[in-house]
Formats: C-alpha cells, structure tokens, sequence
C-alpha cells in the first residue's frame, strides 16, 4: 500500500472511532439531559401526551386531562382555577410546572417507582400509560368560603386540621388561572405568562407558604405567652406595662398602639395583656424571658424548619442573637421575625390541639388508575410545644381576645372562638400587615385558621387586624364547622 492510500485509511478509520464515540456518547451518557431538555419537542410529545392523573378534591376532580385533537393528545383541564390554583399550581408546555403539578409529578404522570407493577401490566396488556391519582385534604367548602372572604384583598388564608395537620384551605390573592398557561399555542401562553408577570401584586405568588415572608405582629406574643407559661408563669401573673417602654441601650421608648395606655398602673396580668395585644408588657415580658427561651419556644413551633406539604414552603425566621431592646422589639413579632402565614396557622394548631403540633400535609391518597390505594399521609406529630395544661390556659387566654378583647369580630354566635389579633409595621411608609390567628370550637378544636392582608390588603381607612382579618378568619371558621357537622 503507498503512504497516500495509507494515510487516507488512517483518516477514516480515525472518522469511524470518532464517530463510534459521539453516537455511545449521545445513546448512553448524554441521553438522560438530552431526553430532559426542554427544547427536545420528542420528549414534550412524549411527557405531555401521555394521560396525566386527576387532581381530587372532595372526590370530585378538580384537574385531570381531557383527550385533545393535536399532537399532544390531552389537555390539562382546571375546574375552579383560580380557586385551587394555590395548590394545584399550572402544567405548561412552554413554562414546565408548579404547585402539586410540580411536587407529585411523577405519580401524575405514571412514571413513579410505586407504579412500576401498574406500567408493567399496562405493557402486558398493551393498554396505554396512565397517571395516578392524586386525593388532596382540602375542604371544598372551606377553601371557597376563604377564597371568597378573601376577595380581591392581597393576602393569604391557610386552614388546618388541628388533630391531624392536613390542609383544610390555603388560598392567596391576587390568585391566576392556571388553565391561561395549560394551552397548546405557545404563542398565547407567552402572552399570558408575560401578563402575569406583568401584573401588579404578583399573582403567581403563593403569599400562603412561599414569597416574602411577614412580620408576624402581635399574632408573635402567643409564642411569648406560651415560652412564659413553659418558664412559669401562669394567666394571672403580673407584668410590668408602662404606657412606654425604655429600650435599653437606645434613645427610643416601646409605645402601645395608638397610643394608648394598657394600664393606670402600669401593671396588668398576662391573661389581660394578651387580651388587649399590650405592647410594652409583651416587650418588658420578652426581655426578663430573655430571647433564648422565646427562640427555644417558636422553634418548637416550627420557625426554621424545611417544611414539604409536598409543595415547598419558605422557613419562617428569627433574629440572630439580638440585645435586649431588640428583644423587646421581637417578642411583639417585629424586628426581624418573619413568618409564613402557614407558620402562623401551625402555631394556633399546636395550641388548639392539647399542645401537640401535627406535621401539616396536602395529600391524602394516591389512587392507580384502577383506584388502587398506591400511598397514603398518616398523620405524624411535628413536635410538643406546650404542655397539655399550658395549652388549656393559653386557650382560655386566646377565648377571652375574642370575647372581651381586641378579635371581636371573630365572635360566633354559639361558639367559643380562641384568637389572637396582629397589626405589624413593616418598617417603610406602607400600610401595616392585618393579621388574625385562632381556632374553634375552643373546647374541642375541628379547625385553626391564619390570615393575613397584606399591607392592609389594599383596605384604606384603620388597617388592624382585628377590623380586617378577623371577619375573614370567622367566615372559613364557620365554613369549616358547617362541613365538619354535615360529615
């Protein structure tokens, strides 16, 4: 052979290795991120035409996927979204997926290890691929009765099941329609994703679990009743509540709101002091606890935890060791505590339930196709933050807010009602933050509820919790009883 024809076959033989590699490359190493790019219009084809499991709210479906004429072949269908549209989250060929879409995705989508047996009898049988069901604990009752109190306020309501941790309700305002993302004209889910970025308030925002957190105001100070009950004091324990309080370390004095003196001694009991939210006995209270024990209490209740539901929910925050001005300043839920509104609930729930705190959740069962049982939430205990006899006293305290206090206006006429008002500065030239936590029946707890207006939701006039959020919190409690007497 001449060195010509030799060195042409050495190029192609080199070509025929190169090419050898590329291909094993691209068929075994590349091809899971080559399958899950989301440019890769076969595994769109692929994923989203595959018949996607319903999403089940008090056996009804409130998404599943209906058979479509196109290459997709099925259609992401929403009843009530924008009602649900806090859970259930958008499915979207252009803008992939959110919510539960997102969290239980591959149980939807049949592609999950617990479905294995139901794909290989599928092959078997040549039936088509389907997803599994997927049972949330709403209340469809609560959740409509929370969404329309809500309105178009900005906020959130989250409703939970005191003896149990599933999620009752959990709504937030400005909400969307999922169904303006689950189209197939990528042209329009543009348009309409772009419209809602472009909206005020931000509606893809869940303000329920996610986003900003908030400072939780006077709402905190059951946090500090509950570590000064764990320290040794009970609801007639005196404190110190001047009309202002020196901070110490500082020029500036604690005041109460509006201005108003919570007692002609300057001295009043802790039941009294929670009862009419006083600001300066919370914060002389906070400061003689000191913060390690208000931090030990409200990590008890969850602050800082990485909660799933499924869906991912932001931690709540605390300040990092503050001094005793600012520590004053935190056991009135100012500062730099930050909660979810989530949070809130699971603080109301902890004491509504014997002090016990159950683990919340958002799913109840997942169902096969063929309505098989595939996994089901038990409930779990979260943690112990009260002592059973501590949680009773601070109920009795949280009844008399609502009857004699600062949360009248979540009275119900026949029912004991335990709540806590909040009224939170955010610290700009903004409306305060409206909050209202609490629970019912007071001796036998079906429900606990936390809303929050943001801002004042948009209100004008007083913005307090106890004028705005209350209202709110007393229609879903009423929702809730109705449907917990006609179970």
């Amino acid at each position: 052979m001449n060195e010509p024809v030799r060195r042409i076959s050495v190029v192609v033989l080199a070509m025929f290795l190169a090419l050898m590699i590329a291909a094993s490359y691209i068929q075994v190493i590349a091809a899971g991120d080559l399958n899950a790019d989301a440019r890769n219009v076969r595994t769109l084809y692929r994923e989203y035409g595959t018949f996607r499991g319903p999403i089940v709210v008090d056996g009804q479906s409130i998404v599943w996927s209906a058979p479509v004429d196109d290459p997709f072949n099925y259609q992401r269908t929403y009843a009530d979204g924008p009602l649900y549209s806090a859970v259930t989250g958008y499915y979207s060929i252009v803008y992939g997926r959110t919510g539960i879409e997102q969290s239980e995705n591959e149980l939807l989508s049949g592609t999950a290890d617990e479905l294995f047996w139901t794909r290989l009898g599928n092959l078997v049988s040549g039936e088509t691929q389907r997803g599994a069901s997927v049972e949330l604990t709403l209340s469809g009752a609560v959740q409509q009765a929370a969404f329309d109190a809500l309105g178009d306020q900005i906020g959130a309501v989250v409703a939970l099941d005191p003896s149990t941790g599933k999620v009752l309700a959990m709504v937030t305002s400005p909400t969307f329609d999922p169904a303006d993302l689950a189209g197939h004209t990528t042209s329009v889910v543009n348009e309409n994703y772009q419209a809602l970025l472009g909206t005020p308030d931000g509606p893809l925002v869940n303000r329920a679990i996610a986003g900003d957190t908030y400072p939780p105001g006077s709402t905190f100070k059951l946090v500090t009743a509950a570590a000064a009950l764990g320290a040794g004091y009970d609801a007639e324990s005196e404190l110190y509540a001047p009309d202002e309080l020196d901070l110490p370390g500082t020029s500036v004095t604690m005041g109460n709101y509006g201005g108003a003196s919570c007692s002609s001694t300057e001295s009043m009991t802790l039941a009294d002091a929670l009862r009419i939210s006083c600001n300066t006995a919370f914060g002389s209270l906070g400061m003689k606890l000191g913060w390690s024990v208000i931090e030990r209490q409200a990590e008890a209740f969850g602050w800082g935890e990485q909660l799933s539901i499924p869906l991912a929910v932001t931690p709540s925050r605390l300040p990092d060791g503050p001094d005793q001005a600012q520590t004053a300043m935190s056991s009135i839920g100012q500062f730099d505590v930050r909660a979810t509104p989530l949070q809130m609930a699971m603080v109301a729930a902890g004491i509504a339930n014997d002090g016990e705190l159950m683990r919340p959740y958002l799913v109840e069962t997942v169902r096969d196709a063929d309505l098989r049982v595939v996994e089901t939430t038990e409930p779990e205990v979260m943690s112990t933050p009260m002592t059973v006899a501590d949680a009773n006293e601070l109920t009795e305290m949280m009844v008399g807010v609502v009857d004699a206090g600062s949360g009248t206006n979540a009275q119900i006429s026949g029912v004991e009602v335990a709540g806590k008002t909040g009224t939170a500065e955010t610290g700009n030239d903004l409306d305060p933050h409206a909050w209202f936590v609490g629970f019912a029946p007071a001796d036998d707890p079906v429900v606990a509820v936390a809303v929050v207006l943001e801002n004042g939701g948009g209100n004008t006039g007083t913005i307090t919790g106890g004028r705005l959020a209350a209202p709110i919190a007393r229609q879903v409690i009423e929702a809730a009883l109705a449907a917990q007497g006609g179970s």
